[in-house]
């Protein structure tokens, strides 16, 4: 699952676990959207070092 469905998902069991009242649902949703946080930033951190070896192989192919 990417993200944003971490996200979507979490949202939906916090609130469904919200209207029961049913704190292991809450627990659930909360995880499932610090999930979701957590591969959105290793996706940033992977984008910006495929662009880090960009710019480098292309200062390395203009120097040449």
């Amino acid at each position: 699952m990417d993200s944003n469905t971490d996200d979507l998902k979490g949202r939906a069991k916090e609130a469904v676990g919200d209207l029961t009242d049913n704190d292991r649902l809450k627990r659930e949703g909360k995880t499932d959207r610090a999930s979701g946080k957590v591969k959105d930033a290793i996706e940033r951190v992977e984008d910006k070092a495929k662009d880090l070896v960009d710019d480098v192989k292309d200062r390395v192919h203009r120097d040449s």
